[in-house]
């Protein structure tokens, strides 16, 4: 079972004068809430320990590729090699999603382990309520981040399944 998580940085915390109700898509993805995030399967954990990583952008992200990699009309049958890369924007370091059949193969090149293989179905799913835990905790310690439309927008577009 593929586990999601992230913890906030203290050493990065969000300027006090944000107004999250009218917070850009700009300042959410790249700007506001930082600290690090893990992808874990059984034994096996694809972690960062940077502590600027923006976990909104990371939850949102995935949720992208994960149905772009869904993109081809064949589905869990396509034998075609499927690819997407998540990238972080402060350092060259990427994961990278390889889907084959209704597999995915997840690997960190800032690791060297060997890649996660999760079922594609399983990771769509987890993606999904990993957003939707994030937005929950992050509307929890901020309240006027519910009142923010691009909020709204980014929870409609993947709820959960």
């Amino acid at each position: 079972m593929i586990e999601l998580g992230y913890s906030l940085s203290l050493r990065i915390p969000d300027p006090p004068q944000t107004d999250y109700r009218t917070a850009s898509v700009q300042a959410l993805r790249h700007d506001l809430f930082c600290g690090d995030v893990y992808v874990a399967e059984d034994e096996l954990e694809l972690s960062t320990a940077w502590g600027w990583v923006p976990v909104l952008d990371f939850a949102w992200a995935l949720c992208d590729i994960t149905e772009r990699l869904d993109e081809d009309p064949r589905g869990s049958r396509a034998a075609a090699l499927r690819t997407a890369d998540l990238d972080f924007t402060q350092n060259t370091e990427l994961l990278r999603f390889a889907r084959r059949f209704g597999h995915v193969e997840i690997t960190a090149t800032w690791l060297d382990e060997p890649p996660l293989v999760v079922r594609h179905q399983e990771l769509r799913r987890e993606a999904r309520d990993f957003l939707q835990d994030v937005l929950a905790d992050l509307t929890d310690l901020h309240p006027e981040l519910a009142d923010n439309p691009n909020v709204w927008v980014v929870a409609g577009r993947y709820p959960r399944i």
